[in-house]
């Protein structure tokens, strides 16, 4: 069956009495050099283990049954199970749960279904969950070798983003500090039913073994990436006096600022991975000589 097809697609909705919902951000692909290109970038092949989020009518789960020893697909939406059990019913190394993702026990399916080996992670991802997921896999130490996921094409470039590169904010230093960022490929509108407003792209996550920089507290570190980019053309001094919640005055911020080094006009969207964790050990080191 092919699950790229539109009237294939028409015909197997239409005998479920399948409604998209907007609330689910539910977009198919109805090209198939879609999914072949994310398992691609995915780099899946046989001796992987993949956890799919979001299998829709299970366009992209057949292409990674096909390249992967074994798919463990993860649905919220219970009216997509029947279909799922139909278009996938040929293949015998696909699991499907009907679970939220964000409440789903991640580290058991990669316990019990991949051996406790590193799974990668393959998506087609609404916008309103994309962060959260994310952030949620890597967060918490899930035991990911890669994230390969489509999502809408500004966030994409958000994730790869430079300083001082327009689309440079929290997220990007979040994605940056745990993973390598490639962009594999950009998915227009037409490629989609229904048709979303805007481009999407697929982008693929290395998880690093080891961070890419070392601070004295990781917590303290995303805090200040927050306080940063929580007043977009303001100044990192401003942004850590209104929002930072530190304890220092505004001169003791500005001396602190002058011992790095920096000017004490600098904005947070200047700033690199490296700067945010000296900046993170600086502040520790006051804040425990007080």
């Amino acid at each position: 069956m092919d699950l790229c097809d539109l009237n294939t697609i028409r015909l197997l909705l239409g005998r479920h009495g399948f409604r998209f919902s907007r609330s689910m951000g539910q977009n198919f692909l109805i090209e198939g050099w879609v999914p072949d290109g994310l398992v691609e970038g995915a780099g899946v092949s046989l001796q992987n283990g993949v956890l799919e989020i979001g299998p829709g009518i299970g366009s992209l789960t057949q292409v990674l049954a096909e390249n992967a020893r074994q798919v463990v697909a993860v649905e919220i939406d219970n009216t997509l199970i029947p279909i799922l059990k139909q278009t996938l019913e040929d293949y015998d190394n696909i699991e499907i749960l009907n679970q939220d993702i964000l409440k789903t026990d991640i580290d058991a399916i990669i316990r019990e279904k991949n051996g406790g080996r590193p799974i990668k992670v393959v998506a087609n991802l609404p916008y309103y969950i994309t962060t959260p997921i994310i952030m949620d896999l890597l967060e918490n130490e899930r035991h990911v070798d890669s994230i390969t996921v489509m999502v809408q094409k500004e966030v994409a470039e958000r994730m790869q983003a430079r300083p001082k590169e327009k689309e440079y904010g929290a997220l990007s230093i979040a994605v940056q500090y745990y993973c390598d960022a490639k962009l594999d490929m950009i998915v227009q509108p037409a490629c989609f039913m229904p048709r979303p407003k805007v481009a999407s792209a697929v982008i693929t996550l290395k998880v690093l073994p080891e961070r890419k920089v070392k601070t004295a507290d990781e917590k303290l570190f995303f805090h200040l990436v927050k306080c940063a980019f929580g007043q977009r053309r303001k100044t990192l001094m401003n942004c850590l006096f209104h929002l930072g919640n530190l304890g220092f005055s505004k001169e003791e911020l500005a001396e602190l600022l002058e011992e790095l080094g920096w000017d004490t006009r600098v904005r947070g969207e200047a700033l690199g991975l490296e700067e945010f964790a000296a900046l993170t050990d600086k502040i520790a080191q006051k804040k425990a000589s007080i």
